[in-house]
């Protein structure tokens, strides 16, 4: 522990007890010791205390520092009671014996009534170690690791123009190779001045990961247990595993290190974010979806939502072993993909839409052209005549924007076997419904809905956003005509994702589409360990379509549809 006192003219001496660790000083709002005033450099100098040593290092700043009247040109010890002048500072660090009496860990500067022409005191000239805003996973050791990444990965942009580099097409590995061989110069330079207890090993992976690659995202991105990822500004990061949200203790520097990261995914992609456009849906290279919100739409700075993709696709067999359906669910949907029908799969955010989408793509033939069109690519079909097709943002002028509707108007002109739209929220559900209606049948996507029901006035809205004047009539008359089974999945508090019913569209009544169940989940209750309870039951209807298998030679046994004995 150290005794830090600041002197100034005019103006009563601030002291405050610091403990192991790297003080940025500087009149910069960063800055650990904050000295406000003229002549102070933003990044003035550098104090490492550790033990009962201390350094001080000039970080090239515009006036310098001066130890005991002489320039510090490089990293110079500070033995107790040597003067450290800064602008118009004089800073004295002394150790604190073990047996002092204890004193507040920071003593705020206290205001003097200045004397006739005397400068006035800043309110505050140092700050409290560790950040301004504490979370409830932060201590001092996080703090100081956050200071002495920040200062590392500040000199490697001063040694490496990583931005230049990259702009100069540099490969990406020998970009990292300079990246790798520039931190370990800065860490060996510094080895005797970092804090004890830092590894730096592990603190050069991170400063290259958030350099370079995501930050600590990537830890999390390598990590399979993790579904999905949630940045909610710097100091917060929370994940999803199994189906349960928790906090991580990673965090980035700063909110500029998040924004830095932010660009990292949407630049490849062509795609923008701005106060002109605060928002924007991206995608990962694995196909993880990505939405970012910044400043001024959010108040608690950049927001990144990763949704991400499984490490492994996933088959059937897997949605069976998860208890997301049965094998004879499974069994019924792959032969309705074969026999060509109009698939809807609907559910809240989250439900598993997108996964479940791709298990029942597997089950396409590989001797058929599929078109998938999505607003980012996110599906990953193993087909061999597959096009894929993606949305584009309008241009920082507003223009060249390319949406779901126009993809889709124009894959009716590419001759597809099967259309498959990532997901409808729009005017694209009317031309999805016409392609459904005009030979291209087999068709899939996805549609936001809570119930099976709820998806036929939910596409019913949607076509009205098209902008034509059609009535009710018409477009009920279009879905119950277009669409074959609706697959409507939910998220169970407990976590997992269950296909709750398979219903069938069997035609149009007066003005009402008609439905049946053919396969429905019940739950039964919660366990002892919290997990849901329950059962999922075939109702004993038979779909419409179902001589259609034995003429097309598809198997299908119709004991699948029994319901099972009553006790």
């Amino acid at each position: 522990m150290h005794l830090l006192t600041i002197f100034r003219e005019g103006a009563e001496p601030s002291r405050a007890r610091l403990g192991d660790g790297v003080y940025p000083i500087g009149s910069g709002e960063r800055c650990r010791i904050r000295l406000p005033a003229p002549g102070v450099s933003e990044r003035h100098a550098i104090l490492a205390l550790r033990g009962d040593s201390a350094t001080i290092e000039d970080m090239r700043s515009e006036t310098g520092t001066r130890l005991n009247a002489v320039p510090v040109d490089k990293p110079t010890p500070v033995l107790p009671t040597t003067p450290v002048t800064i602008g118009p500072y004089t800073l004295v660090v002394s150790p604190v014996p073990a047996a002092a009496p204890t004193e507040p860990a920071v003593e705020s500067p206290k205001a003097e009534s200045p004397k006739a022409g005397s400068p006035k005191v800043p309110d505050r000239g140092i700050d409290p170690p560790g950040p301004r805003t504490r979370g409830p996973a932060d201590d001092s050791a996080a703090a100081i690791r956050r200071d002495v990444k920040r200062q590392i990965h500040a000199e490697l942009v001063e040694r490496l123009d990583i931005k230049r580099l990259a702009a100069s097409r540099v490969e990406p590995a020998e970009l990292r190779r300079r990246a790798q061989e520039t931190v370990a110069a800065i860490l060996a330079e510094t080895a005797d001045r970092l804090p004890a207890g830092l590894d730096p090993a592990r603190l050069g992976k991170e400063i290259l990961d958030e350099a370079l690659g995501l930050g600590p995202l990537e830890e999390l991105l390598a990590d399979d247990s993790v579904s999905e990822i949630m940045v909610n500004g710097a100091e917060r990061v929370y994940v999803e595993r199994h189906g349960r949200l928790e906090r991580t203790d990673l965090r980035f520097t700063d909110d500029a290190s998040v924004m830095a990261v932010v660009e990292r995914i949407v630049s490849p992609l062509g795609r923008r974010v701005d106060e002109s456009q605060p928002y924007v849906d991206a995608r990962l290279p694995d196909g993880s979806r990505v939405n970012v919100v910044i400043h001024p739409l959010s108040l608690v700075g950049p927001c990144v939502t990763i949704r991400k993709f499984a490490s492994r696709q996933l088959f059937d067999r897997d949605l069976v072993a998860f208890g997301t359906l049965t094998r004879g669910m499974a069994d019924f949907l792959r032969a309705c993909v074969l026999l060509r029908k109009n698939i809807v799969v609907s559910g809240g955010t989250g439900s598993g839409k997108t996964t479940l989408l791709n298990v029942l793509s597997n089950y396409l033939p590989d001797d058929e052209r599929i078109l998938t069109i999505e607003d980012a690519a996110e599906l990953r079909l193993a087909q061999p005549h597959l096009v894929r097709l993606e949305a584009r943002p309008p241009n920082i002028e507003g223009r060249g924007a390319v949406t779901i509707r126009d993809l889709v108007r124009n894959a009716l002109r590419m001759r597809p076997d099967r259309i498959i739209v990532g997901e409808c929220r729009g005017g694209e559900a009317l031309d999805m419904l016409q392609a459904m209606n005009t030979g291209h049948d087999g068709s899939l996507t996805t549609v936001h809905a809570n119930a099976p029901r709820d998806v036929v006035s939910r596409l019913e809205t949607m076509v009205m956003m098209s902008g034509l004047d059609l009535p009710s009539r018409a477009i009920r008359e279009q879905i119950a005509s277009a669409i074959d089974l609706v697959v409507h999945e939910s998220r169970f508090p407990d976590g997992s994702r269950k296909v709750v019913a398979i219903s069938e569209v069997t035609g149009l009544e007066g003005q009402q589409v008609v439905m049946q169940d053919l396969f429905v989940y019940e739950q039964t209750g919660i366990g002892a360990d919290g997990r849901v309870a329950g059962r999922f039951v075939p109702t004993g209807a038979v779909p419409a379509f179902f001589g259609e298998f034995a003429v097309r030679g598809i198997p299908l046994d119709v004991s699948v549809f029994s319901p099972p004995a009553k006790p």
